[in-house]
């Protein structure tokens, strides 16, 4: 059962929207306002119909009109009406209006709250699904600073009546997990989807801040959000914050480098260092807008079949330490994460690998659950606009494998030569070769082992924050 707040009138067995809507409604000391743009009055349409919403609801709006609305909240310096901005401006709006209309000596016991919405839904010609921005700024306590939760989503719907009643439900859950499941964050995140399937809506951010979440980590939210599967990838900033991907990748040119980073090590540095600087010189490439990504697989961040949480902030730290942004993605094909970037952007891209990942891609096994097979891949992969940049490596030998000598499957063959002589495979030739014989996992070992001389093979400051925090299981004592 979840959580009390006072004033709470116990109802068993919750499961359905219309009990949750009620449980509030029954709850004498919850008392708020809910704005909604973009999509009617969805949310506090549940309450009215549960019964019992005048002891909830102190008002309702919608400022649909885009005067109205500026007139209300004020005008957004890139009059946009769907973003973060313009929900937490409707937020603190509303609070300020409860605070200063309603007497505290009046409603001591009252548990203030503002839900908002600012949402698109559904175009006539039905190829842009819709998002939106969703929110609850409220109080635990009356004497006690607002908490706010702030989400943003992506419909999945094809009509926008469905689309409506979606986002009225994903209304609900949030409210009732803030008033009722606000102890145990990620349970809260996971009764989001109470009564929605999967396929209705994708939520992909959130944040939780305010008194009550000050020890949530909301990269850890974030990377729940992608375990559940309520989203495919999410990505967090050089400060460590949840960012919206849609925001940063834009119409951006987009450069990624995938790995394990665990940790991240001169090898790593260097084929960004170095493929970067060649990407930048193509003439396609605004340096300006410019976005570049680490990215991280969901399954490389799996310990023996589960979440190693601890393990992903510690590489999440160690990256954004070195100035970058982190993407966490379920997409272990690279031709998933190409369409992925696709959605946002049309300008050209670039991916660094290594010889042993291009190998991997010219791989048929990869591709059986394609209806086109390997075909198809390449051609959502190579038909963007996209240049694969390669890391050479060194064989068993010492010899160095490129683009040039690099053995693909004979039936492969032909294809790899296509794609490599239509300029989509670029060697990075200005590498550094003391670098090639340093892998993550030597580093790892020497770490877990006790073993000197793993620091000299880190970018600087990597080892000395690693010794700080005891990240990756480093030990003091095993050092002496």
């Amino acid at each position: 059962m979840a959580v009390s707040v006072k004033g709470d009138v116990e109802l068993k067995d919750i499961p359905t929207i219309k009990k949750k809507a009620l449980r509030i409604n029954l709850n004498r000391n919850i008392y708020g306002t809910f704005a909604e743009i973009g999509a009617g009055q969805e949310t506090v349409r549940n309450f009215f119909r549960s019964g019992g919403a005048s002891g909830t609801i102190a008002k309702a709006m919608s400022a649909y009109d885009k005067d109205f609305s500026d007139a209300i909240y004020g005008v957004e310096s890139d009059n946009r009406y769907v973003t973060e901005a313009r929900l937490k401006k409707m937020l603190s709006h509303e609070i300020d209006l409860i605070e200063d209309r309603l007497s505290r000596e009046k409603h001591p016991d009252k548990l203030f709250f503002s839900y908002a919405n600012t949402v698109a839904t559904i175009d006539f010609a039905k190829k842009f699904k819709g998002h939106g921005w969703v929110g609850i700024k409220f109080q635990l306590d009356p004497l006690e600073q607002y908490n706010e939760i702030i989400l943003h989503v992506r419909f999945k719907e094809n009509d926008a009546r469905l689309q409506q009643e979606t986002l009225g439900k994903l209304g609900v859950n949030l409210i009732y997990g803030a008033f009722y499941q606000h102890d145990d964050p990620k349970n809260l995140l996971s009764s989001l989807y109470d009564n929605i399937d999967l396929d209705q809506i994708e939520v992909d951010m959130i944040n939780f801040s305010g008194p009550r979440f000050t020890y949530v980590d909301n990269r850890i939210m974030s990377l729940h959000l992608v375990s559940n599967g309520f989203t495919n990838a999410v990505m967090f900033g050089k400060d460590g914050f949840n960012v919206l991907p849609a925001q940063q990748l834009y119409k951006a040119n987009i450069f990624t480098l995938r790995g394990s980073f665990r940790p991240v090590t001169l090898v790593n540095m260097d084929m960004y260092e170095k493929s970067i600087e060649v990407f930048l010189k193509d003439k396609k490439v605004n340096p300006d807008k410019t976005k570049v990504i680490f990215e991280l697989t969901l399954p490389n961040l799996l310990s023996d079949g589960k979440l190693n949480e601890r393990d992903f902030l510690d590489r999440a730290e160690l990256l954004c330490s070195l100035g970058h942004n982190v993407l966490i993605s379920t997409f272990v094909e690279y031709y998933k994460l190409v369409e992925y970037f696709s959605e946002f952007t049309k300008k050209r891209m670039g991916m660094v690998m290594g010889v042993n990942n291009l190998v991997q891609i010219f791989d048929e096994k990869y591709y059986r659950d394609l209806s086109g097979g390997i075909l198809e891949a390449f051609g959502k992969i190579f038909y963007k606009d996209i240049k694969v940049y390669l890391f050479p490596i060194k064989d068993e030998n010492g010899e160095i494998i490129d683009s040039e000598t690099l053995k693909v499957h004979p039936r492969m063959k032909e294809l790899y030569k296509f794609f490599k002589y239509n300029g989509k495979i670029v060697d990075v030739d200005n590498y550094d070769p003391a670098v090639l014989d340093i892998f993550s996992r030597t580093v790892l070992k020497m770490i877990a082992n006790g073993e000197e001389g793993w620091e000299e093979m880190l970018p600087k400051g990597i080892a000395d924050q690693i010794k700080e925090k005891r990240l990756f299981s480093y030990s003091k004592t095993k050092f002496k």
